[in-house]
């Protein structure tokens, strides 16, 4: 096992726990089409990477932290959804990404690569990783009393808007990094499927989101450990992995319903 694919394991294991914990949260505001298309606002930061050699992450999350900022204040003015207001910048981001990646990176920024994992990207990963389990988890229990009713929240001291900016930023991160994994066709998966299969297994809300992130690591590291042996782009790889342990949780339950 080669230096560079341990490196990539480890950074799929971070990144997949905290993107599935993160996850565990936008499946239960139902906005898991939110999580993919603001994947897709990197591209033009991943872009400039490409083209300027620095790393393609700084570019990635400077995009998707300005977008961020600017879909949670049209969301204060307008009244808009989060999802109408992320669908119209993702088109405006991949049609522009598209035009200015160089063709060569192009396959590397749309289904991620493993073979590039430096240390910087390890650290990195491992950093934004526990920063945004340990704040999700600070949160979490907010959020969920504001799904349940702003008012009700705002009357217990809880700043609403706040922890939605907050929410959009720890999403902004989780993409960010797992674009290296899984690119940014794919990297939307990271936080809505791992958590969809845990969702169907407890309605205990600590033990979701903990068996969320279980489910996004092991998809990212067999996802990972099969690319490598195939010698494949991990995203795909990464999504069918995830996408079995969905349908292996559901087959269960199916089963479960019916002998009961």
């Amino acid at each position: 096992m080669t230096e560079a694919l341990i490196f990539s394991l480890l950074v799929g294991i971070a990144v997949g726990f905290s993107a599935g914990y993160l996850g565990s949260i936008m499946v239960l505001e139902r906005m898991a089409l939110v999580g993919d298309a603001l994947s897709h606002v990197s591209l033009p930061g991943l872009a400039l990477g490409f083209l300027y050699n620095f790393n393609p992450f700084f570019g990635a999350f400077a995009f998707l932290f300005t977008s961020a900022v600017v879909i949670w204040h049209l969301g204060r003015v307008t009244k808009l959804p989060f999802e109408t207001l992320v669908g119209a910048m993702f088109t405006l981001a991949l049609a522009v990404g598209i035009l200015i990646v160089p063709e060569p990176e192009l396959l590397e920024a749309l289904f991620g690569n493993i073979t590039n994992v430096s240390l910087l990207d390890l650290a990195i990963a491992a950093v934004v990783s526990v920063t945004v389990v340990l704040l999700t988890r600070r949160i979490f229990k907010k959020i969920v009393l504001s799904l349940i009713s702003e008012e009700l929240a705002v009357s217990h001291g809880v700043n609403v808007e706040r922890n939605n900016l907050l929410y959009l930023l720890l999403v902004s991160l989780v993409v960010a990094i797992g674009i290296k994994i899984t690119g940014t066709l794919l990297v939307g998966f990271l936080v809505v499927t791992p958590a969809a299969a845990a969702r169907t297994m407890s309605s205990n809300l600590s033990r979701y989101s903990i068996l969320s992130g279980v489910f996004g690591a092991v998809s990212s590291f067999v996802g990972i450990m099969s690319a490598s042996s195939l010698n494949m782009p991990p995203g795909p790889l990464v999504v069918l992995t995830g996408v079995a342990i969905f349908l292996v949780v559901i087959a269960r339950k199916l089963i479960s319903s019916s002998h009961s």
